[in-house]
């Protein structure tokens, strides 16, 4: 008995997950607006430890976030950020992967693919979305490192942190998952080949494609 109920559990939080995020992205909930965990629960007819571990998910997400003397509110999207942080990704990012592929040593590119094989192994895991971003970022940083840029990839994390709520709900909500692994796994044979060409051409479609599924997912939002 003791070993069905945390399945049990699990499927009434992902409910209410599944709930508080269509509720967020249709605007039901207005960016910015408290979401009470005792006012949640007594609407939803459930109690209020699902909502809480609900909450922390969609945190995890980005759509909602925790702060001192305030408690959990939902967070804003924005298509014009969007579209700034992804072109500079693009920029930023395709240069680097440039200058790193003729340095790149076989230590590095087999350790791109463990953190590769891992990230794979995330996207199947539930409650493990939390890790994409930290993996994803960890793969791209490991291909880039070879261009002895350290300035260059501090700007690069800063504008991976800024991105990571959007990167998840592309991958969860547009079906990103399947296209981000080949993308990844492309990418990763043409540092092998050292093509610099096709792999920075991938690179920034890789980049701006996400853009493009986000911006519809916000705009959807927005309505």
């Amino acid at each position: 008995m003791s070993r069905n109920t945390p399945i049990v559990h699990k499927t009434r939080t992902q409910v209410v997950v599944e709930v508080l995020r269509e509720k967020i992205l249709s605007g039901e909930i207005a960016a910015g607006e408290p979401l009470r965990q005792s006012a949640l629960a007594e609407e939803l007819n459930v109690s209020r430890i699902p909502v809480r571990e609900a909450l922390l998910q969609l945190e995890a997400e980005g759509l909602v976030k925790f702060e001192a003397h305030k408690g959990a509110t939902a967070t804003e999207l924005s298509a014009a950020q969007v579209t700034e942080l992804f072109e500079l990704r693009a920029l930023i990012e395709t240069d680097l992967l440039a200058k790193a592929i003729p340095n790149l040593q076989d230590e590095d590119l087999n350790q791109a693919e463990k953190v590769l094989e891992q990230l794979e192994s995330a996207f199947k895991q539930e409650d493990a979305i939390g890790s994409w971003a930290e993996l994803n970022t960890k793969f791209h940083t490991t291909l880039y490192q070879a261009a002895d840029r350290p300035h260059t990839l501090e700007v690069v994390h800063g504008l991976n942190t800024n991105c990571d709520r959007y990167i998840r709900l592309q991958l969860l909500l547009t079906g990103g998952i399947p296209r981000a692994e080949q993308d990844h796994r492309d990418l990763l044979q043409y540092c092998k080949q050292r093509n610099t060409e096709k792999a920075v051409a991938l690179l920034r479609e890789h980049i701006l494609h996400a853009a493009g599924a986000i911006r519809v997912l916000v705009a959807e939002q927005v309505k």
